[in-house]
């Protein structure tokens, strides 16, 4: 009997935890069920009101993104309530969205977030570089200056005078930088040390094209984007095979290009990039008054005889081979020219006419004629 007077404690302590399990398991499966019933009846659906509550959040748009891509981040980010009331939204409006960064504001309510991804005005951190750009301004004798490359980028972060970033600092950081930090790639960086603390030592290594980048970011790091964007251009058209095919460098390759950019009439391209490997071949200057250009204030078609004497690393009239670094910043049309030269003997060409009719020759009796016809039709007139 007392035995069995010890164990009923036992049975009494194991039956108030059954008990407390069965109440806790009812007390789970009922916030499940609440969790569950929240998730989908609130949260799903859920609509913030408003044009958002002034906090700042970057939406970046690459080509191709949609609401429905996009949808996620926008939730993950708190700018929507969530992915059901952004695509409500936008099944009213069907929008096209255009690339680029966004300041949009958290807990906005759907149809003022679409608005901000569909307007224009909105639209920051988006520079598109035409072919042939310098990474500076440029006076142009008798005609309008030129934005280079760093006002461009500059001019998409001052948008915000909060985030402006000029020139200078975009300068500055590419000249206090590293090549290997900036992210110049491995065939590019010994040229690239070799101008020191140039803020043009990347010259010819941004890629003309529409690049994506953080208007908010740091100098630096704009740079970074802008320069790994170019590179992953250039080298998806097969540059360092080819370079190694018409016996140049990479860098090589990518300078004379620029000079195919700068001097070639459009639909010649191949014929020009012929005649600097001619030209290379037989160690004879090039000779081109883009190079004569490129180190002087104020640029003009006619340059100079005062303006070809000086000795600089890219004049080309001083010096023999191709010049220190690129002079612009070539198109993959120039990239093109040179990885796959036109056939010819041809050391020689000129301009002849309005128009853009250029003429090749091997022999300089032959080309001084066509300079002389080109003088002729007006070509060569000098504005100084």
């Amino acid at each position: 009997m007392a035995a069995t007077r010890n164990m009923q404690p036992k049975y009494r302590r194991r039956r108030q935890w059954a008990g407390a399990l069965a109440i806790a398991l009812v007390i789970l499966l009922v916030g499940v069920t609440g969790f569950v019933w929240y998730q989908r009846n609130v949260v799903a659906v859920r609509d913030y009101e408003g044009a958002g509550n002034g906090n700042i959040v970057m939406v970046r748009v690459d080509a191709g993104d949609s609401v429905s891509s996009l949808a996620p981040e926008l939730v993950d980010k708190g700018v929507v309530g969530s992915r059901r009331a952004m695509m409500s939204a936008a099944e009213k409006e069907q929008p096209s969205l255009q690339q680029g960064y966004y300041p949009m504001q958290e807990k906005m309510s759907a149809d003022n977030a679409l608005q901000v991804l569909t307007d224009d005005e909105s639209r920051r951190g988006v520079v598109d570089i035409p072919n042939g750009l310098t990474l500076d301004d440029v006076t142009v004798v008798g005609g309008e200056p030129r934005d280079g490359i760093y006002s461009l980028i500059s001019k998409q972060t001052c948008q915000d005078e909060q985030t402006c970033v000029k020139p200078d600092q975009l300068r500055e950081a590419v000249a206090q930088t590293s090549p290997e930090e900036l992210g110049v790639p491995e065939w590019a960086r010994d040229a690239v040390n070799a101008r020191g603390d140039d803020p043009r030592r990347i010259e010819g290594l941004v890629a003309p094209g529409v690049h994506l980048f953080d208007p908010t970011a740091e100098p630096l790091a704009i740079m970074q984007d802008i320069i790994g964007d170019s590179v992953e251009s250039f080298e998806g058209t097969g540059l360092v095979d080819s370079a190694n095919k018409v016996g140049l460098s990479p860098y090589e390759l990518l300078t004379a290009a620029s000079l195919v950019e700068r001097e070639a009439p459009a639909g010649d391209f191949d014929k020009v990039a012929r005649v600097i490997l001619n030209r290379l071949e037989i160690n004879q200057k090039l000779e081109f008054d883009s190079t004569v250009n490129y180190s002087i204030s104020e640029q003009e078609v006619a340059t100079t005889n005062e303006d070809r004497d000086r000795e600089t690393p890219w004049n080309t009239y001083a010096k023999e081979g191709l010049p220190a670094t690129p002079i612009a910043s070539p198109g993959l049309q120039a990239v093109h020219a040179m990885e796959n030269p036109a056939e010819g003997d041809w050391l020689y060409f000129v301009t002849v006419d309005t128009d853009g009719r250029t003429v090749f020759n091997r022999d300089f009796d032959a080309h001084e004629q066509a300079i002389e016809e080109s003088a002729n039709n007006g070509v060569l007139d000098s504005n100084r």
